[in-house]
């Protein structure tokens, strides 16, 4: 803003040379006197008056006085000397003005431009240099109009004008005014921005005022533009993922074996094949291609070079096309080929990922690139052409049923279901599917129509199997496909809440398999069931029940006129007096309490749903039998409290199936004591394996981080037993049912134990030993040493007993399993006396004497880890003996280095043998062959060292490896294999367990027990044992990408679920160990380190493991993925996973359980949604009113 008085209130021009033209009052616009073609400063008087009267300003100003502007007059003055005497000295001053702007300016270029800063405002060059320049020449000329013209001049100051910057003795003192109106100013909010000086500031504080209480904010346009700043894009965008999918060009390298002779330089590839370059005129020096060389021509390509593509996505569209011709050439030859068919579709993938092979105009690529509606729809087109080409095949509807799943609605595949069904009734796989469809199917869900399907199902195949169907032939293998069903819907049963259903199903099963009268054993099973009614509904005892004598028994009496009352002396008499005692012995053996009512709700003070989850459990624990009335005390029907509990023939008749195969009929009984919770070498079929699993024992190491060569594995295989519903997170521990629970045990084994003999019976024993041993190792977990001693006193005298019958005498697993017990119980002296008693009975060096030798070996070793002690001389001592013909007597002194050699030589000559040609078919053969290889191995680590154990297992692996497919069934560790796979695989097995051992007694690298288990991990992607050494071993590691990169691995090569589920414990184990880190005191988890990653890496693995076919539907999976969110404490998405696990996993009755857990407010609703789909809930939340008021 500029400072002044005004003289005149007239309106001052904004240049002196305006000050002759005044405004007409009737001047016809505001703007006239802007026009340049009238403006009177072009005029040539105008420049000779205005130089005479800033000369004369300037010397006549007084020092004292302020100087005035006047505005311009209208007449101009009439003195011609003075005009021509400033016109003369203004020339001159300008010609010295110019060669001084020129000498400055000069200088200034010189200086360096990095100085963009100066304090004041920032004014034009030459307008600087006038100012210095002018204000020299005004003073030389001040001095002389002082003394000449200082009259004159204070005459006249009153009409001249004057440029402020000429004058320089009161500049500081000199005002200018301007009160010209501005109507922009009205109109505008603010002042034009070509008004605004702009300043260059140094530094941020003004002169005058104090930094350091003061400051003022300068506001400017900035001299240089503004940077755009691009956010920096992740590899997971919409662009770069779309680059990630185009293929690279691939590059040709022809290979060369490389010279051994040493080369002075690298010689260019093809150089002395070059042809000299042919010259023309138009190609002098040869250089020009031959493309330039016709551009220059003025011609064209060839059409053949014209096709070619030139560019990468060019290139990748024409062998795309020429893909699409070879599929659709070859499918319109061969439209039999369904396999071919199947190709076709899946690349249609590859196709649409492609950068638009089928665009049709511009853009349109993209749409169709990311339409998964059209991929579906050529994939449906391909198929329906594939079917009208072959109208039997399975494989061709089931992918389409697979694909219609996304845009159909439930209720039309159900229909397209049951017509493929229809059409095809004795495929089991088929059926199968179909199952597993309907029971994932949450909109359609309910227990009792699944229920009713599985019995259809069954039903049907048994018609196909006994030829009723003429139409449908069986096909090889239907009857252990209908067995694998048959569990299927036992486990189906006991996950949905309904446990007396599925033991009634094995009750039944078990009469109509091992008891079934002579009379009706030729007709066919529709015939059987009918005949099977009477006896389940007569009242009999069923199996497992006290009295049970079996169908064929009452089938005889009711041909004789009814039963006779037996007493008590006479069914001792017809049971075997080895079973009896056994029985008498274990009458008191009960580690839980009796059932008891009034115990159910203990603390009433509870909120209500831990209080409903109490009881709920508990119920289930009790009550996984059916119900049935006790005549002893005149019970009947109605006294029944829970009419759920009963079962009556209508739920199990259609689900009976005829077993002729003797494998199976033992499986059979496997598989009941394994529902039961007793371990056995038998494990849930691999097509229902992923749906029976609901806990996570598989990451229950038990004792093997203390023991890794004994432990007891039990293979439990994540299947819980009837009747428990534990919280996920508890450890399993085999801790037997209640009092009623573990009679109705007993009486299954006394029931089923006569049935069979030889090895069958052997291994019913070791199950029913291993099963009270589970209990002891319970005890020993808990340190209850009451129930520790009564529990070892019964499980002593039961295998005693056992080993009492003339037929188990000889059975060095029962003996084994007996040492086994004593050494547990910490009667290390009676164990090898139970050792050495077995040993000195052996005559045939067979593999079970092998494996009790083993036993006894590698107990003396884990007893004391120096290797240097006398235990390890008594391991070497069994080992040795085992080689000898003569019986294995007592330890006396450390064995000599001769027949430790001997020993040597012994299990070489062993081996040698079973790997002979003859030998190697036979499962015998093969299993001896597994146990001398144990032996062999332990005790080259005993003599020599790890080195040589290693040695013998890759010797071993090199003779089994050839016949071997990597893909072979997984066994656990103890059970008796019978392929090469299973035999390959124990041997691997031992090998990890002294590479364990190895590291943990003594000072060594953990990497050849990671290469052992890796490699191992690639041929039994499915093996529990060896997948819970891996996660310890490298649970101990700070890197975790080699872990991580293995898990991908293993995860894209195989269809198993096992590594997924170990990739998840692993990644939160390490989550778990940087909170420890984390946790003050125990206290909350404080960040004192930033965030690794681990939360969203443990949610992409679910997410990864859940889009699998069998991850989607493995409760299992879906519980470690609930609790996870909860433990986050994201309770929104948690329900969110809840419900997602409901549609794909309906019939899972723990996850509603976890569902009352962790979200108390929504109980009704989870209560409600397991009434409708008709799970079962054994107290309703109304008796739970009932007996929170009593």
């Amino acid at each position: 803003m500029w400072r002044g008085t005004a003289v005149r209130p007239d309106i001052m021009a904004l240049f002196p040379a305006f000050a002759d033209v005044s405004e007409a009052p009737d001047s016809g616009s505001a703007r006239k006197e802007l026009d340049w073609l009238s403006n009177p400063s072009f005029s040539a008087g105008t420049v000779t008056s205005l130089s005479q009267q800033t000369e004369g300003a300037t010397a006549l100003v007084p020092e004292a006085s302020p100087v005035t502007r006047s505005p311009p007059k209208s007449e101009p003055s009439d003195d011609s000397d003075t005009k021509k005497n400033l016109k003369q000295t203004s020339r001159k001053k300008k010609k010295e003005k110019k060669k001084k702007r020129k000498h400055q300016h000069q200088k200034k270029t010189k200086k360096k431009h990095g100085q963009t800063s100066s304090s004041g405002s920032e004014p034009d060059t030459d307008s600087e240099k006038d100012q210095s320049s002018r204000s020299r020449d005004s003073k030389k000329e001040s001095e002389k109009a002082n003394q000449e013209n200082a009259a004159t001049a204070a005459a006249d100051i009153g009409r001249c004008f004057v440029w402020l910057e000429d004058i320089q003795t009161l500049t500081g003192e000199t005002f200018r005014t301007d009160k010209k109106p501005d109507p922009a100013n009205w109109e505008y909010k603010s002042l034009y921005r070509g008004d605004i000086a702009r300043y260059k500031r140094k530094g941020d504080s003004c002169l005058g005022i104090n930094p350091k209480k003061q400051c003022i904010s300068w506001v400017g346009a900035s001299a240089e533009k503004k940077r755009s700043h691009k956010p920096v894009e992740r590899y997971f965008t919409k662009k770069n993922v779309g680059l990630m999918k185009v293929e690279g060009a691939a590059v040709n390298r022809k290979t060369e074996p490389p010279s051994s002779e040493p080369i002075a330089f690298i010689p260019v590839t093809g150089s002395g094949d070059v042809v000299p370059p042919v010259t023309t005129w138009l190609n002098p020096l040869g250089i020009y291609d031959q493309s330039t060389t016709q551009w220059l021509q003025g011609q064209g390509p060839s059409e053949q070079e014209s096709k070619q593509p030139d560019s990468q996505p060019d290139r990748e569209n024409a062998l795309l096309k020429a893909k699409v011709e070879e599929f659709n050439r070859r499918v319109r030859e061969t439209p039999r080929d369904v396999q071919l068919w199947m190709a076709f579709v899946a690349f249609q993938d590859e196709v649409m990922r492609s950068p638009g092979l089928y665009a049709i105009a511009e853009g349109e690529q993209e749409k169709r690139k990311k339409s998964l509606k059209l991929v579906l729809e050529k994939k449906l087109a391909i198929l329906e052409r594939a079917i009208e080409s072959n109208q039997s095949s399975v494989d061709l509807k089931l992918a389409k049923l697979k694909l219609c799943s996304e845009f159909w609605e439930p209720s039309t595949l159900v229909k397209e279901w049951q017509k493929l069904i229809f059409l095809h009734p004795n495929n089991t796989a088929l059926w199968q599917k179909y199952l597993l469809f309907c029971q994932s199917q949450f909109s359609t869900f309910s227990v009792s129509k699944i229920h009713s399907l599985y019995g259809k199902c069954l039903s049907t195949l048994s018609a196909v199997k006994d030829g009723s169907i003429l139409s449908h032939p069986e096909l090889p293998g239907t009857e252990e496909a209908m067995f694998a069903l048959f569990l299927q819907q036992c486990h189906f049963l006991r996950q949905a809440g309904h446990s007396e259903k599925a033991i009634s199903l094995f009750q039944a099963m078990i009469d109509f398999t091992f008891f079934k009268p002579d009379s009706v054993k030729d007709l066919p099973t529709k015939g059987q069931v009918e005949f099977f009614e009477p006896f389940w509904d007569s009242g009999e005892p069923r199996a497992g029940e006290k009295g049970a004598r079996g169908w064929r028994a009452w089938m005889h009496q009711q041909e004789r006129g009814g039963w006779v009352v037996i007493s008590p002396a006479h069914l001792s008499s017809d049971q075997p007096d080895g079973n009896m005692s056994v029985a008498a012995v274990l009458d008191s053996t009960s580690l839980n309490c009796p059932e008891d009512d009034d115990q159910e709700i203990r603390d009433k003070t509870l909120p209500r749903w831990q209080v409903w989850l109490a009881a709920e459990q508990s119920r289930d624990q009790r009550h996984w039998r059916p119900w049935r009335p006790d005549k002893s005390k005149k019970q009947t029907e109605e006294d029944c409290e829970d009419p759920e509990r009963q079962v009556l023939f209508d739920d199990i008749g259609q689900s009976l199936i005829r077993l002729s195969s003797p494998e199976l009929q033992f499986q059979l009984i496997a598989a009941f004591l394994q529902f039961l919770g007793v371990p056995s070498e038998f494990g849930p079929p691999a097509s229902c394996l992923y749906l029976a699993m609901d806990e996570n024992s598989i990451f229950d190491h038990g004792l093997c981080d203390e023991k890794p060569l004994t432990c007891l594995n039990l293979s439990y295989s994540g299947v819980s037993c009837v009747g428990r519903t534990d919280k996920l997170g508890c450890r399993r521990w085999t801790r037997g049912h209640n009092r009623e629970g573990e009679e109705f045990i007993r009486n299954i084994f006394h029931l089923v134990m006569p049935s069979f003999s030889g090895k069958e019976k052997s291994q019913l024993c070791f199950s029913w030993l291993q099963y009270e041993m589970a209990k002891v190792i319970w005890c020993l977990h808990t340190k209850n040493k009451k129930r520790l001693k009564s529990q070892g006193k019964n499980c002593k005298k039961l295998a005693k007993n056992l080993l009492k019958e003339p037929e188990n005498r000889n059975n060095f697993c029962l003996w084994k399993q007996y040492a086994h017990l004593e050494w547990l119980l910490g009667n290390t002296e009676d164990a090898r006396k139970v050792f050495d008693t077995a040993l000195s009975m052996a005559g045939n060096k067979d593999h079970e004497l092998c494996e009790l030798s083993l036993l006894y070996a590698e107990l003396e070793v884990e007893l004391c880890p120096d290797l240097r002690r006398a235990t390890a001389a008594r391991a070497v001592h069994v080992l040795t003996r085992l080689t000898e013909n003569g019986p294995c007597g007592p330890y006396t002194e450390p064995v000599l280095a001769i027949h430790i050699l001997k020993a040597r030589k012994a299990y070489e000559h062993a081996l040698q043998d079973c790997w002979g040609e003859s030998h190697i078919s036979d499962p015998a053969a093969l299993s001896r062959l597994i146990s001398l290889a144990k032996c062999f191995m332990l005790f080259q680590y005993l003599t020599v060292g790890i080195e040589a154990a290693v040695r013998v297992y890759e010797q071993v692996s090199v003779k089994l490896k050839g016949p071997v497919s990597p893909a072979g069934p997984g066994l656990e560790e103890g059970a008796s294999p019978q392929s090469l796979g299973g035999a390959l695989e124990a041997v691997t097995l031992m090998h990890t367990s002294l590479l364990r051992f190895h590291t943990r007694v003594s000072v060594c690298p953990l990497a050849p027990l990671r290469e052992a288990l890796s490699q191992a991990l690639k041929l039994y992607p499915d093996n529990h044992v060896l997948w819970r050494s891996y996660v310890q071993v490298q649970s101990k590691s700070h890197d975790a990408s080699k872990t991580r990169r293995f898990f991908d691995a293993i995860t894209r090569a195989t269809k198993s679920l096992e590594p997924w589920l170990f990739a998840i414990e692993a990644e939160k184990m390490r989550k778990r160990l940087v909170e420890t880190v984390q946790r003050v005191d125990g206290r909350e988890v404080h960040a004192t380190i930033p965030e690794t990653g681990l939360t969203h890496r443990i949610k992409a693995l679910f997410e990864n493991a859940i889009r699998s076919d069998s991850g989607s539907q493995c409760p299992l999976l879906w519980r470690m993925y609930l609790n996870f969110l909860v433990s986050l404490g994201n309770k929104e998405r948690s329900k969110g996973v809840f419900y997602k696990a409901l549609q794909n996993c309906p019939w899972a009755k723990v996850l509603y359980m976890d569902a009352v857990e962790y979200f108390p407010d929504e109980m009704q609703e989870v209560l409600d949604l397991m009434t409708e789909k008709e799970l079962r809930v054994r107290l309703p939340l109304e008796e739970l009113e009932l007996l929170l008021e009593d």
